[in-house]
């Protein structure tokens, strides 16, 4: 038996915004979001289409059509949203991906400070 590991090699993020945490978690429940993901102070939602595991598997290439953030310092297994209204966060700390889509945000916003301070 053969057993190939193939780590995702290039993640392409298409659209990319901070929301406040009470917007993120309304929009991530009405858009029926079964979890939201907790790295290093982050909380990310992400929308990803079926094509892009295709894509993944043909090119090599991990689509994420929207990632949505907020600040949120310290890991909590729930968001409640409004009372009765809640979604499940997953510790991704310890996954690569995770921690490499967090290091991106952090770098995108230091150079979109910096543009704006020019």
């Amino acid at each position: 038996m053969k057993i190939n590991i193939m780590p995702t090699k290039k993640v392409t993020i298409l659209g990319l915004d901070r929301r406040e945490l009470a917007n993120l978690g309304f929009c991530a429940v009405t858009f029926g979001a079964s979890r939201l993901f907790w790295v290093d102070g982050f909380l990310l939602c992400l929308e990803v289409y079926e094509k892009s595991f295709e894509y993944e598997i043909e090119r090599g290439n991990f689509y994420v059509s929207q990632l949505c953030y907020a600040d949120f310092p310290k890991y909590n297994r729930i968001l409640e949203v409004e009372k009765g209204t809640q979604i499940p966060i997953a510790n991704v700390s310890d996954m690569q991906m995770y921690k490499e889509i967090a290091r991106a945000i952090t770098e995108f916003e230091h150079g979109s400070r910096a543009r704006n301070a020019k």
